[in-house]
């Protein structure tokens, strides 16, 4: 060491490089998301469907005639020309099957996305509803299996509805929702909590206004409010009790809350721990 260096003064990158991922390790960050950002299932359906549409050249997209139409304008041509019904029923083409299907399961998935959004699923509610399905489930099978000719007409009824969309709309429907998923990335970066080893800090608006409330004896509570939401993304309700403040901070659909839960307990826990070495 020279004469005019320091001992504070010797640090090499690799002890400012530690440094940093150490201060890293002392904040966490905390997110409040809209329920839109469940719909990502219904947003990679809407892709591969416009995958596939466009793979098949969006000859698919045609609808085919109505069923029953088909079959009355069949037997009419039929019975002039005295040919079977069966002979001159049109067929459809298997592009067309895959482009019904596309449909339908895009619909189905759409639909459960929309129920998750619009009605919260606890753990009571959640068992309550397995069970009353299963009932349903049992029920259903019996009824199918004591009339054997009630399943193959249900199957039928559902294969007549026939939806169809081209690859331009489930283009079109992922370019609306990926609008929207960027527009509430870019919104969080305006409004989001950082929780510090002494400090708890509100970022919001765009010029970066701050909030700041005191971290020790800082109470946090964790709520599963939705189970199905809890299974897309590990989300739940995160609920912030700071010392000296009368109202609590709720902070909905949070992202991995599990494992944030836990970083802010041990930060938290190392920090009562080093304040009463302190005292002592």
């Amino acid at each position: 060491m020279s004469e005019g260096e320091t001992p504070g003064s010797s640090a090499g990158p690799a002890e400012t490089v530690a440094a940093g991922k150490s201060a890293d390790k002392g904040r966490v960050f905390l997110v409040s998301y809209p329920k839109v950002i469940f719909l990502y299932p219904t947003l990679i359906t809407s892709i591969i469907c416009a995958l596939v549409m466009w793979l098949m050249g969006d000859t698919a997209a045609a609808v085919a005639p109505d069923a029953a139409d088909a079959a009355v304008a069949a037997a009419s041509s039929a019975a002039e020309s005295e040919q079977p019904a069966a002979e001159s029923a049109p067929q459809v083409s298997s592009g067309e099957n895959i482009a019904h299907w596309c449909a339908r399961i895009f619909l189905v998935v759409l639909g459960l996305n929309m129920v998750v959004i619009s009605f919260e699923f606890p753990r009571t509610t959640s068992l309550t509803w397995f069970f009353a399905l299963s009932t349903a489930a049992i029920a259903i099978w019996f009824m199918f299996t004591v009339n054997s000719s009630l399943a193959p007409a249900v199957l039928r009824g559902l294969l007549a509805i026939q939806p169809s969309a081209s690859a331009s709309f489930y283009l079109i429907f992922s370019g609306i929702l990926l609008v929207l998923f960027v527009a509430v990335l870019i919104s969080r970066r305006m409004d989001y909590w950082e929780v510090r080893g002494n400090e708890l800090l509100h970022h919001h608006g765009v010029l970066s206004n701050m909030e700041r409330f005191s971290a020790p004896n800082l109470r946090i509570d964790k709520e599963i409010t939705d189970l199905f939401e809890y299974m897309l993304l590990r989300s739940g309700r995160l609920i912030i009790h700071p010392r000296n403040e009368s109202r609590a901070i709720v902070l909905e659909n949070v992202l991995g809350i599990d494992r944030k839960e836990e970083q802010i307990t041990q930060m938290l826990g190392a920090l009562q721990v080093r304040v009463r070495d302190a005292d002592e």
